[in-house]
């Protein structure tokens, strides 16, 4: 009976099933991310604060302490230092001395460059010209034919250059009277000084001059201009012959007897002369500035005046000059 009670008995099977952890979220990784930056700041901060100096921590102190006053009064702040991290930007409070890419230069630098060059040549001019006086006197002293005719030889340093001038002197003309034709002594003369100027570098002007004693027979067309223009264009050949190289002649003019030399006495013979002017670099390229705005413009034709009629009538008669 007991083994059948047992066979009737129902069995019971316990299954256990094993399941998942529950679902905690993403927040840890929001707190992680929180942590990172922290530390990542901390890290930051003390990089800063190790590599600013005292003077830019006093700033920053400064500022964050009492940024009104330090706005409205200014002090060292961490703006006015030139970087604050090493091999950081420019100080952009800083403007002078500096320059960016891409800027054109200062223009006053570049005036100032220009006058600096202008001032170099200029000395170079003033030394080369010095020598040239000195090689001129040395010739003229050495010459025993020349030195008794030394104080008719002027030597003078001007603005425009050195300027040498023949003059006349009483009972001894440089120019047959009233003429072109160039006197023994003063080809001389022209000789020495054109041998002198063989070398030179600087462009030269060449003036003739006359008193203001009228020339006979001016008023049939040839003047004291027409006799002052021959006289320096006789003296050109005499240089040139001598070994002045001829290119180095910027202008031949006569200036009659505009430019006296002793305007209180105009018919002295001293007002008789030569001049021939080394230019200066300066001068010569503001007489070709004069020369090149000339060219641009109209020419104008002057209207006949009392002393340069047209030439009619038998040649004129020379005055004793």
């Amino acid at each position: 009976m007991a083994t059948d009670a047992k066979k009737l008995q129902p069995i019971i099977v316990k299954k256990i099933k094993k399941g998942g952890h529950a679902a905690h979220g993403g927040a840890w990784k929001i707190a992680y991310a929180d942590f990172v930056t922290a530390m990542m700041a901390f890290f930051l901060l003390m990089w800063l604060l190790g590599s600013t100096t005292k003077g830019d921590l006093k700033g920053l102190s400064d500022y964050f302490s009492s940024p009104l006053k330090v706005a409205m009064v200014g002090g060292a702040g961490a703006g006015a230092s030139p970087t604050v991290l090493p091999g950081g930007g420019a100080d952009l409070t800083q403007t002078v001395g500096r320059q960016h890419e891409g800027e054109s230069p200062d223009p006053l630098r570049k005036k100032r460059a220009v006058q600096q060059a202008k001032a170099e040549a200029a000395q170079q001019d003033a030394r080369r010209l010095a020598a040239l006086a000195a090689t001129i006197s040395a010739a003229i002293s050495n010459n025993q034919k020349l030195k008794q005719y030394s104080n008719q030889i002027r030597l003078e340093t001007t603005p425009d250059g050195l300027q040498i001038q023949i003059v006349d002197e009483q009972g001894r003309p440089m120019f047959n009277s009233g003429s072109a034709i160039v006197q023994p002594y003063m080809r001389e003369i022209l000789r020495e000084i054109g041998a002198a100027l063989k070398g030179v570098e600087n462009r030269i002007s060449l003036d003739g001059h006359t008193d203001l004693t009228p020339f006979s027979g001016g008023q049939r067309g040839y003047s004291n201009w027409e006799l002052s223009a021959d006289r320096a264009n006789a003296s050109r050949r005499e240089l040139v012959d001598a070994g002045m190289p001829e290119d180095k002649l910027l202008r031949v003019t006569g200036l009659a007897a505009s430019n006296l030399l002793e305007p209180q006495n105009p018919t002295a013979p001293i007002n008789r002369r030569i001049s021939i002017l080394v230019l200066t670099r300066e001068a010569e390229e503001r007489l070709l500035g004069l020369n090149r705005e000339a060219t641009l413009a109209e020419p104008e034709v002057a209207p006949p005046t009392p002393s340069t009629p047209p030439a009619t009538g038998p040649a004129p008669v020379p005055a004793t000059r």
